[in-house]
């Protein structure tokens, strides 16, 4: 009997075509949304492998439905809504993909960056209903980026290939992580190091790039964006979480920082109404891996484990130990 599969949402093809090609695949069919929990309930009952992705919420209810799950396969390199210690207790081997997004990423955050600080999406929607100040109006008078001071939290891949982007620009760049870079490395890659409250502070835009985890849970909040400028900007490709946006809402009203541009929201897929009313925030549906190549990538790694699991092969990218439930 064909595998049983359910995917929670359109993958890219060549590697859905693959998925399809493996087993019995049922699929959320609409790729605008993200696939209701009681459809991931229904599909899960029968299914041995699950295909999720980073928004859907796999927690208790969805795996005590899938009393004949394997395997889940998941297009997350961090997965943020995935009991995997429960998945682990019921034998369900689970896999994620390895960073792959982190270019794509960076790229997301420099265009939101850019957007923000020279007004571009208020901008195009004014033109749009005909406002056109001339040339040289103060208008749309954005920030400037070229020879600014950018600070990010965080110094993995994504928050490396920001500083890349930045040197383009010609901007001093600061980080800051829990373990400092040898002097030697912050050198070559032409940074410097800072406290936290130090690069608050001293930032002209500040980036979020740093892991989501219980201690980074509102790393961002009412104190911190008090040390900010009142010119300086805020743009998170993280996580939502990551920032209290209680606190981010009260600090645009009081004018306290220049403005923000979020990819990723505290409550996904909600936001909230709040930041929709402010004119200088930037929002984008968490699209940080949302090219064709990544994409493409993303749904070729997933179908490689589908296929190996249907062909009782090894699997890659494990995240909760050495080829559990096989």
């Amino acid at each position: 009997m064909a595998t049983r599969i359910y995917v929670t949402q359109p993958l890219a093809d060549p590697g859905f075509s693959r998925i399809k090609a493996a087993g019995d695949v049922r699929s959320y069919p609409h790729s605008a949304q993200i696939a209701p929990k009681q459809d991931v309930i229904e599909g899960v009952r029968d299914a041995e492998v699950l295909c999720c992705l980073l928004q859907d919420s796999i927690d208790a209810e969805v795996l005590d439905a899938a009393k004949n799950l394997k395997l889940i396969v998941t297009g997350a390199v961090h997965p943020m809504n995935l009991d995997i210690a429960r998945a682990s207790a019921r034998g369900i081997a689970v896999t994620g993909i390895p960073n792959l997004i982190a270019e794509a990423t960076a790229d997301l955050e420099w265009s939101l960056l850019m957007s923000l600080s020279r007004r571009i999406v208020e901008a195009d929607n004014d033109l749009r209903q005909g406002v056109f100040p001339g040339s040289q109006s103060v208008h749309f008078a954005g920030g400037q980026v070229y020879g600014r001071t950018l600070g990010t939290i965080g110094f993995g891949a994504i928050g490396q290939g920001i500083a890349r982007r930045a040197h383009g620009f010609g901007m001093k760049v600061l980080y800051t992580k829990p373990t400092r870079l040898p002097e030697a490395e912050e050198q070559e890659l032409g940074v410097e190091y800072r406290t936290q409250d130090d690069l608050l502070r001293e930032s002209d835009f500040v980036c979020l790039n740093a892991t989501f985890t219980p201690e980074t849970r509102h790393l961002i909040g009412e104190r911190e964006l008090s040390l900010m400028q009142e010119s300086a900007y805020l743009i998170n490709v993280s996580r939502g979480p990551m920032v209290d946006e209680a606190a981010l809402v009260a600090a645009l009203k009081a004018k306290r920082i220049r403005g923000v541009a979020l990819d990723v929201f505290e409550f996904e897929p909600m936001v909230a109404p709040e930041l929709l009313a402010f004119k200088n925030t930037v929002l984008t549906p968490h699209l940080g891996s949302a090219t064709v190549e990544m994409r493409q990538a993303i749904s070729d790694v997933m179908a490689d484990n589908v296929e190996a699991f249907v062909a009782g092969k090894e699997l890659s990218y494990l995240l909760n130990g050495p080829q559990i439930g096989r």
